[in-house]
């Protein structure tokens, strides 16, 4: 397994549309794994490929508190919404920035698992908020676009001064 650099907003690969999946093979479960160690280490609780750099509808999650919840969804699309909930959400490619943001409060999902197995999935809370953002990010749209434009100014300002100190 090997550790993926994240992409830091606002990079403007972390917009690229991810491409759907063909054949979930030995590379994408190899993904997969690397993917899962890079949330970990990071660490957080979803990955999408977009982040590493890589456009295939891909995505890792796992919300339990000790790391044994891990979930892949594969080619993942949301088949029904319901309910309002506001989240503070945080992002591994938006290091340091937590705002609320307004999602579903449910979701379902077909999805394939990593051995190309076709699943549905209906979530709420947490891993609902979890599976919304991580798909956006295969669409190209990070968190903080929900965001008025005066904030996302802020933290594109606060990124780019840490930039250079970091630098």
């Amino acid at each position: 397994m090997a550790l993926l650099p994240i992409l830091r907003f606002p990079d403007p690969r972390l917009h690229t549309r991810a491409t759907e999946v063909a054949v979930v093979d030995d590379s994408i479960r190899q993904l997969v794994k690397d993917m899962a160690e890079t949330m970990y280490e990071a660490p957080g609780i979803g990955l999408a490929a977009t982040q590493v750099d890589v456009h295939k509808r891909v995505v890792v999650i796992d919300i339990s508190e000790d790391q044994t919840g891990l979930m892949a969804l594969i080619n993942a699309e949301i088949i029904e919404r319901s309910g309002e909930q506001v989240c503070e959400e945080g992002c591994l490619s938006v290091p340091g920035v937590y705002e609320k943001v307004t999602r579903a409060e449910r979701v379902r999902v077909k999805a394939l698992n990593e051995k190309g197995e076709p699943f549905e999935l209906e979530a709420e809370g947490l891993l609902a908020v979890c599976i919304q953002h991580e798909l956006d990010h295969l669409e190209g749209k990070v968190f903080v676009e929900y965001l008025s434009q005066l904030k996302l100014g802020r933290i594109k300002s606060r990124l780019a001064k840490k930039a250079r100190i970091t630098a």
